[in-house]
């Protein structure tokens, strides 16, 4: 995803960054509204680029998350919503999207969390998570490793 995609702590949604000012961000909602808004230097801003999820083996990108849960879905938001999700959804959801995800360390609030995030941003046409270069990548590299072993 080219685009920097950003939570912002305390405000509903995400935010696509539109510029950097003196000690501010502009960012603009990701929805249909595209309101633009400042955030300061007080707020907390995670880049989604930043964040990784517990897996058994290793901590794994939210955007090859978001990815596996679109090849799950099949490129379309999920059948539910994060709101009237039951807990059992959400744990056959993420365990199709994720087999190895760590279940003692990734709370139900966190799944919730990817599944809002990942409805925002198919609904608002954002569904290139993974760079194609980057899978290939990734790819050789993986086969390279279970060679040398």
């Amino acid at each position: 995803m080219k685009e920097v995609i950003l939570s912002i702590a305390g405000k509903p949604g995400l935010f696509r960054l539109v510029a950097q000012g003196n000690n501010n961000l502009i960012v603009e909602t990701i929805d249909a509204q595209k309101k633009r808004t400042i955030a300061g230097t007080r707020e907390r801003v995670t880049s989604l680029n930043d964040v990784c999820m517990y897996t058994e083996e290793e901590d794994k990108p939210l955007m090859e998350i978001f990815e596996s849960c679109k090849q799950v879905t099949g490129g379309k938001a999920t059948e539910f919503t994060h709101k009237d999700a039951t807990n059992e959804q959400l744990v056959e959801f993420m365990a199709a999207a994720v087999p190895t995800f760590d279940r003692d360390r990734v709370h139900m609030s966190d799944i919730r969390k990817l599944v809002q995030w990942y409805n925002i941003l198919i609904t608002n046409g954002y569904t290139d998570f993974v760079d194609a270069e980057e899978t290939a990548e990734a790819v050789a590299e993986e086969a390279t490793e279970e060679a040398a072993e």
